[in-house]
Parts: structure tokens; sequence; C-alpha cells
């Protein structure tokens, strides 16, 4: 019995250290979180963990810049120049002016009528045609009349040589009415009664009358 009883006041007595080991260390633990101690000693304890993160840039491909803005430039207006006009002013005085000084315009005299007369056949101191008739044209039977321009100056005479301005058909009558206007007289032209150097066409008609 008496061992047992020692037995048991051992077991009691280790068991009973245990217990206010464990205590203090609860006690402990629990004063060192309310102070902040456990947290320092951690941190001296443990060293600070660095994490270093990096990132992944992606490149893109971006579209290139748009180009520049063309810039216009305005138009420049260039301001009308200032032109100055002296107006004199209107007098308005009832004076008489004296306007003797000033030309007066005469009126234009009125066209004046000219009375023009073509030159004439002088008949009685010209030729017959039947004398300037072709003989080749009076045996075979040619017949016309031809135009002949005749110029007559003012003293009767005939300027150059007469033209024919109208054909009658045949070479050889418009050659003998030009002959025969040649030594033909004539009166020349007149203007309001005066004799004037003037062209007048004359027909000169061959006829065979036997």
């Amino acid at each position: 019995m008496a061992a047992y009883a020692q037995h048991d006041s051992t077991f009691f007595s280790r068991r009973a250290i245990v217990l206010a080991i464990a205590l203090a260390l609860h006690i402990v633990v629990i004063y060192a979180f309310n102070t902040g101690l456990a947290h320092r000693m951690i941190e001296a304890i443990a060293p600070p963990i660095q994490t270093d993160i990096v990132q992944e840039v992606q490149k893109r491909d971006e579209p290139p810049p748009p180009p520049p803005p063309k810039m216009e430039r305005p138009p420049v207006e260039v301001p009308p120049p200032d032109v100055a006009i002296n107006v004199p002013a209107e007098e308005t005085t009832t004076a008489i002016r004296d306007v003797t000084d000033r030309p007066v315009q005469a009126a234009p005299p009125p066209p004046v009528a000219v009375a023009r007369t073509p030159a004439r056949l002088d008949q009685k101191h010209s030729p017959s045609t039947d004398d300037y008739y072709p003989p080749t044209s009076r045996r075979m039977g040619e017949q016309g009349t031809a135009t002949i321009s005749v110029c007559v100056t003012p003293d009767a005479k005939i300027s150059g040589q007469p033209k024919v301005s109208k054909t009658s058909g045949s070479s050889r009558l418009d050659e003998a009415a030009v002959k025969w206007a040649s030594h033909a007289r004539f009166t020349p032209s007149t203007e309001n009664g005066k004799p004037v150097e003037g062209c007048t066409p004359f027909n000169v008609k061959f006829v065979l009358t036997d």
C-alpha cells in the first residue's frame, strides 16, 4: 500500500507540473497577442517575402498614325483701292451765266440730192453696127447682142478701152462690138447739170436684115 501511494504522489506531481507549464504557455501566448510581442517576434524570425510581379507586355500591331491634315491657305482678300471722285458741287445761284465763250456747234447741213444722168450714145455722130458686122458671121447667119462697158470723160471722149461685160455668144460679134464702141460718140454723164466722168454699159446688136 505504501508503494502504491508513493507512485500516485509522483504521478500527481508530474501532472501538476505539466499543467502548470501548459497554463504558463497559454498565459504567455495570450499576453504576447495582446501586447503585439508575438507579431514582432514572427517578423524578426521570418524574413520578409519579396515578390516581383512581372507583367508581360504584349506588343500589338498598331496601325500607322494618320497623315497630318492638309492645311489650306485661306484666300487672300485684297481690299479694293479707294477711288476718290471729285464731283463739282452744283451751283444753286440764279445769276445769268455768260456762255458767249462756248463755241456753238452748227447743225450739219441736210444732204443734198445729187441729180445724176448716165452717158448716152450720140447716134447722129456714131457709125452703124452694119459697118462692123463680121463677114463670116453674115455668111454663117450669126446674130446676137453684146453688152459693152464704155467710160466717157467730161469732154465726151472715151477713157480707156471698151470692155465686154456680157458676151453675145460669139467671139467674132464681141470683137466687132468693141471696135464699134471705140469709134462711136457719146455724151458724158452729168451731176447736177455738170459733165463728169462715168462708165455706162451699152447693148450692141448685130441683126441680119437681108
